[in-house]
């Protein structure tokens, strides 16, 4: 038992520093978003063997190649997006479901899709263990699929050459997408508000994260 006391206090105390030396010092302010990320247990959404890494300011393996993103980023995405509870998120690669699990605390419905089967399974279980029921998980390549609605939000958790544009096409009046664009090792994190038919663009910062599957930057040959 003091053992299991003692782990606790150092998830704790990890947690604690997370916010307040990586996350807030990163200009993410918004209150809403700091209790999200605060009150949810990062340490469930690792794998078994990362769980005294889940408040590192680093991305964490996830299979097939892909990657958590760092508490920083996922900070200034879910603060980004400037949810209101009313408001229906779409969330492109599940991942882990950590954002899922935040995007569902600030929001009043997520639809979260990955191309992986076994994400959106394990990320399932996760969500149900934290006792969230407003998400709604499907299998599914987000480039070759169809919502047949609209979102007040969208969250890219991968990287893209270029925004699709079936991706601005899914936001209503108003709507935002956090999404990450351009060349690796430079790109840039942006928000995209559509205002009436034109897109304001709010570049937000530079990072490195890997592509959407299907939409890396197509290599050039030359000779």
């Amino acid at each position: 038992m003091p053992e299991l006391l003692e782990m606790s206090m150092n998830l704790e105390h990890a947690r604690f520093a997370m916010i307040e030396q990586q996350v807030r010092p990163w200009d993410v302010l918004d209150t809403r978003v700091l209790e999200a990320m605060t009150a949810l247990r990062r340490e469930d959404f690792v794998a078994p063997e990362h769980r005294q890494l889940a408040f590192a300011d680093l991305p964490l393996p996830l299979a097939h190649g892909e990657f958590m993103m760092k508490p920083v980023l996922e900070g200034r995405m879910l603060q980004a997006l400037a949810l209101d509870p009313c408001d229906e998120v779409l969330e492109i690669g599940t991942g882990s479901g950590f954002i899922t699990a935040c995007l569902a605390r600030l929001a009043r419905e997520v639809v979260s899709i990955d191309r992986h089967a076994d994400f959106i399974a394990s990320a399932g279980d996760r969500l149900s263990r934290a006792g969230i029921s407003n998400v709604r998980l499907e299998t599914a390549d987000a480039l070759n699929w169809q919502p047949n609605r609209l979102f007040d939000a969208i969250a890219v958790t991968a990287a893209v050459a270029k925004v699709p544009d079936q991706f601005t096409a899914w936001l209503k009046p108003g709507g935002r997408l956090f999404i990450i664009r351009g060349l690796s090792p430079v790109q840039e994190a942006v928000c995209l508000s559509r205002r009436g038919e034109r897109l304001h663009v709010e570049s937000l910062l530079e990072t490195d994260v890997p592509y959407l599957h299907g939409a890396a930057p197509v290599a050039q040959f030359t000779l």
